[in-house]
């Protein structure tokens, strides 16, 4: 696949925690060396809650994404956005707010591959390969810049990501590029896997599975993750469970104790 060399990069010889991850939602972009790493996840903490993980991390998105673009928000980055699923960002805002602009960033060139395909009609919403780790070639990137006016409020979602991000990789300096280049009155949300809530054991057998993938996973503590909101305010309900992150919004997910997750505003003077 990708004869016009959009795919030239894409290993498929190492698991990609974004084919991992639509493994896990019952997707089917993704190959044998990714179900491996998969069911290797699975064997260490259980089938059941890998499933209720990655939805309750969707259905978290989702939410979110609703009541953004309830309260007006028509820009979005979604940051290591992974392969195309049903409840896309672009598909929710665009329920609220028609013409509401979307960039979706990954750093697996498939997701561009099959972005494409998704978004071949829709002109406000895009998809671009890049690194979070580099941020200013992503707030730079022509395509983004094309959809997106950082002199109105913009919602930079990331979501099942920084846990992805070691400490070596510098995260809390990640948020705080975009942060600097976000007008009053835009959003950041994130979801994270932590430490508190999962035998020490079950997560040292997932962290050696993700050693061996092209990204390694990290585990914090809550304390940890608050502290990438730094600089923003948290919207209510604060930093919490995915799932008790306003579930009257729907759709509800799965219920565990794998993840934090919040939705903060930079401040309006």
């Amino acid at each position: 696949m990708g004869g016009d060399g959009v795919l030239s990069s894409y290993d498929t010889g190492t698991p990609s925690p974004a084919r991992m991850y639509d493994y896990f939602l019952g997707g089917k972009d993704n190959y044998d060396v990714d179900r491996a790493a998969a069911e290797q996840v699975k064997a260490a903490v259980g089938d059941m809650l890998c499933h209720a993980t990655v939805w309750e991390n969707r259905r978290f998105l989702q939410r979110v994404v609703r009541h953004l673009a309830e309260s007006g928000i028509d820009q979005y980055i979604d940051l290591g956005t992974g392969l195309p699923t049903q409840g896309n960002v672009h598909e929710v805002a665009q329920e609220v707010v028609p013409d509401a602009h979307v960039v979706y960033v990954d750093n697996d060139p498939i997701v561009l591959a099959h972005g494409r395909a998704l978004l071949a009609t829709n002109a406000t919403t895009t998809v671009i390969t890049a690194d979070v780790r580099d941020p200013d070639a992503i707030l730079g990137h022509e395509d983004l810049r094309a959809l997106i006016d950082f002199s109105r409020p913009v919602a930079v979602l990331s979501i099942a990501l920084f846990h992805f991000i070691p400490d070596e990789d510098d995260p809390a300096g990640i948020v705080a590029a975009f942060r600097e280049r976000l007008a009053p009155g835009s959003y950041f949300a994130l979801s994270h896997l932590t430490t508190d809530g999962t035998p020490a054991e079950e997560l040292e057998r997932v962290v050696e599975v993700y050693r061996k993938a092209t990204s390694p996973i990290v585990f914090r503590p809550p304390e940890e993750i608050a502290s990438f909101f730094a600089g923003f305010e948290l919207v209510e309900p604060g930093l919490t469970r995915p799932w008790k992150w306003r579930p009257e919004l729907g759709p509800e997910g799965p219920q565990t104790d794998s993840l934090y997750a919040g939705l903060s505003r930079l401040p309006v003077d």
